[in-house]
């Protein structure tokens, strides 16, 4: 599963992006996002409250039910204000 990570997500975790093995019980995206939060202090900080995380499988916006599954392509980023 690769992980992408934008904005000020990155900055807090401290990548752009890597190759993920979840455990078998990471069936969602929901799941997913909880399982990150337990990686580490950056990771818990930056997922702490996931209203504010936006979440794309396979370029394509999702909620926290939504499935994934081990070669999804999964972007974490915040929403996007325009003007």
């Amino acid at each position: 599963m690769k992980l992408l990570y934008f904005a000020w997500l990155r900055t807090r975790i401290g990548m752009a992006e890597e190759i993920v093995d979840p455990p078998s019980e990471v069936t969602t995206v929901g799941t997913l996002v909880d399982w990150l939060k337990t990686r580490g202090p950056g990771f818990a900080e930056a997922l702490k409250d996931p209203s504010v995380v936006r979440v794309a499988v396979n370029h394509d916006y999702v909620k926290a039910d939504h499935p994934v599954r081990p070669g999804d392509e999964i972007a974490l980023f915040p929403p996007v204000t325009g003007g």
